[in-house]
């Protein structure tokens, strides 16, 4: 199923949820609602399942307005952080329950139903568990439980609310490589909402970028990383690093150090230049040396990569860097130490986000 919305608008009260949104989502893909609390992705997804109304605009399912439909007749699967699995019933039980409170005309028959539910436990690798109840299991299993339940009354669009949410990070990891390979087998059009930007980037086919009601960008997980298209995005999707300055004939100067400008010689204004720590190259110090003159505080070097937090010398601004932990034993450096750092790789916005 295709799912669109177009020209969406929510508020509550003074509170502008949606502003406008228009998005379609690719029929058999997996799109991340990404962003932080309170940018209206929840509340999104909540207007294409029917558990919320918009006050203006459109859902279209497969090209036809679902804006009346009543969340029953939209065929959607819905998953909550929080499992809503009952208690008192067993596995088998909560994944039967979607099945068995259907119509007369459209329940299928008990042999059906045993069938279905074996073979969705079997899918989600829970069957063994057939008999326990939700408070048995853990919490990585009731929220497999979960969307096995969902899947039982075979939706076309599958739709999931920070569905890790409440997992421990090790689960989550777990649970969130399942569901990639779950959905790849499957490919029911799936929309995920999550504020974690590792696993949105992990599991999506395309990643839906929010902040403040709007949308920020849309792409697949690479492109949004790796070209920003604003300054809340260069910041939301990993750690950043921020020279402040003033752009002029094609270079930004920021305290002592000077940037070439990509792009057009003619911008001039207050600009930003947004370098992730990975894309900074560090050396000793020697004098007249170009790049950034720092001093090394602190080194965390656990693992392949080594973090250094370096403080600049012209004006004590923190730089975060990260360099190969061999890089960083060949240069043998001590807490202390005055270091040179260069950027392979920077983006500027000049004037609060006008990019150059």
């Amino acid at each position: 199923m295709t799912i669109q919305v177009k020209n969406i608008n929510k508020r509550f009260g003074d509170f502008v949820a949606l502003n406008n949104i228009s998005l379609d989502f690719p029929q058999g893909e997996l799109t991340a609602l990404l962003g932080p609390s309170g940018c209206g992705k929840t509340t999104l997804l909540r207007c294409i399942a029917g558990l919320e109304h918009p006050d203006s605009g459109q859902v279209l399912l497969d090209g036809q307005d679902a804006s009346d439909r009543h969340v029953r007749e939209r065929q959607v699967g819905f998953v909550f952080q929080h499992y809503a699995l009952f208690k008192h019933m067993t596995v088998f039980e909560n994944v039967a329950f979607g099945l068995r409170v259907k119509k007369r005309s459209e329940r299928p028959s008990e042999e059906q139903i045993r069938r279905k539910v074996k073979d969705l436990l079997e899918l989600v690798q829970l069957d063994w568990l057939a008999d326990r109840y939700p408070p048995q299991l853990s919490g990585g299993q009731r929220q497999r439980i979960a969307l096995a339940r969902a899947l039982a009354v075979e939706p076309r669009v599958l739709l999931l609310d920070e569905p890790f949410g409440a997992l421990d990070a090790k689960v989550r990891k777990e649970l969130r490589r399942w569901l990639r390979r779950l959905h790849d087998e499957l490919h029911v059009t799936s929309i995920f909402v999550t504020h974690d930007q590792e696993e949105a980037l992990e599991v999506a086919d395309q990643v839906v970028l929010m902040n403040k009601g709007n949308v920020e960008q849309i792409g697949a997980p690479d492109e949004v990383y790796n070209h920003p298209a604003s300054p809340f995005v260069y910041g939301f999707l990993g750690n950043v690093n921020m020279f402040h300055g003033r752009v002029q004939d094609g270079v930004l100067a920021s305290g002592e150090a000077s940037f070439a400008v990509p792009g057009q010689p003619e911008a001039a204004g207050k600009g930003t230049a947004y370098v992730r720590p990975h894309e900074l190259d560090v050396d000793r110090y020697t004098p007249g040396a170009e790049g950034i003159v720092v001093k090394l505080r602190r080194a965390h070097a656990i693992g392949p990569l080594a973090q250094l937090d370096l403080e600049r010398g012209d004006n004590a601004e923190l730089i975060e860097a990260v360099i190969p932990n061999e890089r960083f034993s060949s240069l043998d450096l001590k807490e202390g130490e005055t270091l040179v750092v260069r950027p392979k790789r920077l983006r500027v916005f000049v004037d609060e986000g006008a990019s150059i």
